[in-house]
């Protein structure tokens, strides 16, 4: 804020982009009907309070009070760039500065890339120009999500006090960056979101892969096996070949397109079995190690597995029958005791020794029935 020479008469620098309206307020406080005035940077007359002297139409009363003359300059062009004076006719006169910056956006940003085709590893250079602003714009690199440091080169100024700047990126490409966006950003306090992007191409060598088909467990003899080689590049390979490591793929083999196919297994086939795949940036293989199982190989786990459950099975009903044994032999035991003392009972009721052994033999006449008890 730009102050005059004692504190009633304030007003503000003013930024406007070319072309836009500016408002240059002059204020007063503590105002004793002192006249206010707004001069040029001429130092002409634009407003003498309420009153355009200045024919130019583009300045316009927006408000006047006592304590405030209020201007706008619609359609502001270079040339209006400069230090406008409010004065307040005290004695001495008061003067307050408002300077009016103009600002020019840069035309849109022109991208250039070195190499429209990149190869992973190689290394390549953009430049990014932002014409003709006023102030200079900054430039920023961006990489996909990613920003990049760039280098700037020396800031052009033309006759008309125009700024020109250009920046450099280099780097490194890879296979990830195919199809990723590198975008120059500018910043300029005119424009917002100011930006252009170029999409990198970049080719690479396949990417190779060996997918079993069959078997999806052991290799046994006997049985058969199908590979399939999947490869990727940029350009894609036209094709790929199918060759076995220190040795020759065995003859019956029947190779068509990426798959490898051989029949009937045997311990003779073991080795190391590779796909290999070119384009024009470069060669990849992927290896697949045969090892040939005898035919009831794996086998004898699960039957383990099944002795181990009867064995347990059968340990249950063992001991099930054990504690069936225990009870019944306790029972008829009780049972057997009882009968006997009962039997007994009637020796125990006779009047002598003879009539006892007689009771006991079972011959006795005595009245009272013998009864068994079975419990």
């Amino acid at each position: 804020m730009a102050l005059g020479f004692c504190q009633n008469l304030v007003t503000d620098n003013v930024s406007v982009v070319e072309g836009e309206m500016a408002i240059i307020s002059c204020r007063v406080k503590n105002n004793d009907d002192s006249v206010i005035q707004l001069l040029n940077p001429n130092r002409q007359t634009i407003y003498f309070r309420d009153m355009r002297p200045l024919k130019d139409a583009r300045f316009q009363l927006v408000n006047f009070s006592d304590n405030e003359l209020r201007v706008s300059l619609s359609n502001v062009s270079l040339s209006d760039e400069g230090r406008y004076v409010c004065q307040l006719y005290t004695d001495p006169p008061q003067e307050a500065y408002a300077d009016i910056t103009v600002l020019i956006p840069p035309g849109n940003p022109i991208i250039e890339a070195r190499d429209e085709v990149l190869s992973e590893g190689n290394e390549t250079e953009m430049t990014c120009t932002a014409m003709s602003s006023k102030p200079a714009a900054t430039i920023r690199w961006m990489k996909g999500d990613k920003e990049l440091p760039g280098r700037s080169a020396p800031v052009e100024l033309s006759y008309d006090k125009m700024y020109t700047v250009t920046s450099r990126l280099t780097f490194t490409v890879s296979k990830e960056d195919d199809g990723v966006p590198v975008v120059c950003i500018v910043d300029h306090p005119a424009v917002k979101d100011f930006q252009a992007q170029k999409y990198l191409e970049v080719q690479y060598k396949p990417e190779v892969k060996i997918v079993v088909e069959f078997p999806q467990g052991l290799t046994r003899e006997g049985e058969n096996l199908e590979l399939t080689c999947q490869a990727k590049g940029k350009p894609q390979p036209q094709r790929v070949n199918w060759v076995k490591v220190d040795d020759d793929v065995p003859s019956h083999a029947v190779i068509t397109g990426g798959d490898l196919y051989i029949e009937n297994l045997n311990k003779s086939y073991n080795g190391t079995y590779r796909c290999m795949a070119s384009n024009s940036v470069g060669e990849s293989f992927d290896d697949y190690i045969l090892y040939v199982y005898d035919s009831r190989a794996g086998e004898g786990a699960p039957r383990t597995v099944d002795h181990a459950v009867i064995g347990g099975v059968v340990a249950v009903v063992v001991f099930a029958m054990l504690c069936l044994l225990i009870v019944l032999g306790r029972y008829f035991a009780r049972h057997k005791g009882t009968y006997f003392t009962h039997e007994a009972k009637g020796a125990d009721d006779a009047a002598d020794a003879d009539t006892a052994i007689i009771n006991a033999e079972g011959g006795h006449t005595n009245s009272d029935e013998k009864k068994e008890y079975y419990i």
